[in-house]
């Protein structure tokens, strides 16, 4: 946990936000794997802990924008809990721990709301994801569930927003400290990535470095030969010479700030020809990309300007043709990377998402492309200072989606199918990077860099 004088001034800035009513945060509680006493491991809400810092379930808070005070709800542990996990803080004594001075058992939230809907005051809320959740707010505000997401507050949304997208020199600081482990995750990966060796034999790995980082992982590990399946967590097959091993994985600080890398490497230590100059074209890529990201450039700009270097890359080998910016404006180089660059990264691995990547990703001044593959792109609009972005282009051989383009005479001016299809069984390949936007105009990569050429890349995986 930050200092308390940390979560004080995140809710002093919201309250300087938001003019009038009340902003209700649920925290998130224990969700049943199978049975109510076999819980999954506690995840916080991360909008929770942004402002409330307590990483334990069964909490809720209020903040009132028109007195300005602030309510911490919970329940004291019993003598039952006490048994099962010892003693516990008192709710006052945590409420301390965040700068709050008043709290009130749950119970009393119902209350607190009903109170607020009965003067006709705006209750705020973020849009619920959990189920639990839910149906507390269904019944607390009379919603019917399916109504929650459409009526909660844009206001809030777009105040919270702006406060967690800029992120402070603590938050930068846990960053890079769950980097140290993520290094340790990538590069333990490549040494592995041997012929004979199994997908889950690595993947059990490296999400044990995570979880002996007083760690976890932040996001299924995606790990696999089978590249081309973009968010493949299918662990089960045998690595073999001459396959690509493509690891996508993350790690959550104890704070739950997440880390998201990927990297590509030659099972066997040595990648072909072919290989190759796929890969140098994403390396190529992701380079131009990260130069090009300063405060006041579009994301939206620096994806269209990945894509272009792809697609170049691609007519270069005989796999694409024509004019290289009129077939990235078409679409056409989706068939290769059908994804955007990349995305916010913080307290989620892309952060903030449950609030709506219209209002994370884009704004009044950029709008979303409609357009697949670019309209993928999570992160559009103009960077600024404490932003905390990831770049990973990507290549990749998808056999299903180049039978269906082809069979519809789909960018025929710009694709060479025949060749193409001689690419089907190569997989993909990826790299993805984590950067901060800086005040001196430009950018930081964060953590120590992970192997990425393929010197390095071939030097670490013999």
């Amino acid at each position: 946990m930050f200092d308390k004088s940390i979560y004080t001034e995140r809710r002093k800035k919201l309250k300087e936000s938001i003019s009038e009513g009340v902003a209700l945060f649920l925290g998130n509680v224990d969700s049943p794997m199978n049975y109510p006493a076999n819980a999954y491991k506690f995840r916080q809400d991360s909008s929770f802990l942004y402002f409330f810092g307590l990483d334990i379930p069964g909490l809720a808070a209020v903040i009132d924008f028109d007195t300005g005070e602030e309510i911490l709800f919970g329940d004291d542990a019993t003598i039952d809990d006490i048994v099962w996990t010892g003693p516990q803080p008192t709710l006052k004594e945590n409420a301390e721990k965040v700068g709050i001075q008043k709290t009130q058992p749950f119970k009393k939230l119902d209350e607190k709301i009903q109170l607020a809907l009965s003067k006709n005051n705006k209750v705020h809320y973020l849009p619920p994801y959990r189920a639990e959740n839910k149906i507390l707010l269904s019944t607390l505000l009379n919603i019917p569930i399916d109504n929650l997401n459409n009526q909660s507050s844009t206001e809030l949304i777009k105040g919270v927003v702006d406060l967690r997208s800029i992120k402070g020199a603590e938050e930068i600081k846990e960053l890079e400290t769950a980097m140290e482990t993520a290094f340790l995750m990538h590069t333990t990966a490549m040494k592995m990535a041997k012929p004979g060796t199994y997908e889950k034999d690595i993947a059990g790995v490296i999400e044990g470095i995570a979880l002996s980082a007083d760690s976890m992982t932040s996001f299924p590990i995606i790990l696999t030969k089978y590249g081309e399946t973009l968010h493949n967590h299918d662990h089960s097959n045998r690595l073999e010479k001459g396959d690509l091993l493509l690891v996508d994985a993350g790690c959550e600080s104890p704070l739950h700030y997440a880390t998201d890398h990927s990297r590509t490497t030659p099972v066997g230590g040595k990648f072909t020809q072919k290989q190759k100059e796929i890969y140098s074209i994403v390396l190529d890529s992701q380079n131009t990309a990260i130069k090009a990201i300063k405060p006041g450039a579009k994301n939206l700009d620096i994806h269209i300007k990945a894509c272009e270097i792809i697609a170049s890359g691609l007519k270069d080998l005989g796999l694409m043709k024509g004019d290289i910016k009129t077939a990235v404006n078409e679409g056409a180089h989706a068939l290769f990377m059908p994804h955007g660059l990349g995305h916010m990264l913080g307290l989620d691995a892309h952060d903030m998402e449950d609030l709506g990547e219209k209002f994370v990703g884009y704004d009044d001044k950029v709008k979303r492309p409609n357009i697949f593959g670019t309209g993928n792109l999570r992160l559009g609009r103009e960077l600024k200072d404490g932003f905390v972005l990831t770049v990973e282009p990507g290549i990749y051989f998808i056999p299903q989606l180049i039978e269906k383009w082809e069979n519809e005479n789909k960018f025929k001016d710009f694709i060479n199918y025949e060749k193409v299809k001689s690419y089907i069984g190569f997989g993909g390949i990826r790299i993805e990077d984590d950067i901060l936007v800086t005040s001196d105009g430009g950018y930081k990569v964060l953590g120590k860099p992970i192997p990425k050429t393929i010197e390095d890349i071939e030097k670490i995986s013999r």
